[in-house]
């Protein structure tokens, strides 16, 4: 099974030196049930699409969370054995836990199929979000309108073997 592992650059530096991602159980994004039946689309590639979205605005909650991080979401593509990532049933329609699954133990970061991560050019809209994210997930318009100016910018794909440039320990 794919899942989306939300980080920030900080938490993709972690995993890098210590080899994991996560010390179970974590949460990431998946094609869940769930996010099937709200998207109403049985080509894979767009609901893969949906969960690595959904893994994006994790990752700007973990950035808000966290006001020393550089102002770039992240989201590392790793494929997990099946069974070893599960949907929670009693959050499966929650609006807010689409695509969520736990993932159980410890998954080494050379699993990872790819990473993605936000351009330069993404920063200050992604920066704006993280400080609108409160407010949009109370109802405020204006802000929820800031927080989809993120969501408008595609995160970039870059292999793993790249992940030492992406966090600076490149030699």
């Amino acid at each position: 099974m794919r899942v989306y592992v939300p980080l920030t650059l900080p938490g993709l530096a972690e995993a890098h030196r210590t080899g994991e991602l996560g010390t179970g159980p974590f949460v990431a994004y998946a094609v869940t049930p769930a996010l099937r039946e709200w998207y109403l689309s049985d080509d894979i590639e767009e609901l893969e699409y949906a969960a690595l979205n959904r893994a994006a605005l994790a990752s700007l909650r973990l950035l808000a969370a966290d006001p020393g991080a550089m102002r770039r979401r992240v989201v590392v593509a790793v494929d997990v054995p099946d069974g070893t990532a599960a949907a929670d049933p009693d959050r499966g329609l929650d609006p807010a836990a689409l695509g969520e699954v736990r993932v159980a133990g410890t998954v080494a970061l050379a699993k990872a199929a790819a990473v993605h991560v936000d351009s330069d050019d993404a920063e200050q809209d992604v920066t704006a979000a993280a400080v609108a994210l409160e407010a949009a997930d109370g109802g405020d318009d204006d802000a929820q309108f800031v927080v989809d100016g993120a969501e408008d910018h595609e995160l970039l794909w870059y292999a793993t073997q790249e992940i030492p440039n992406l966090v600076g320990t490149d030699g």
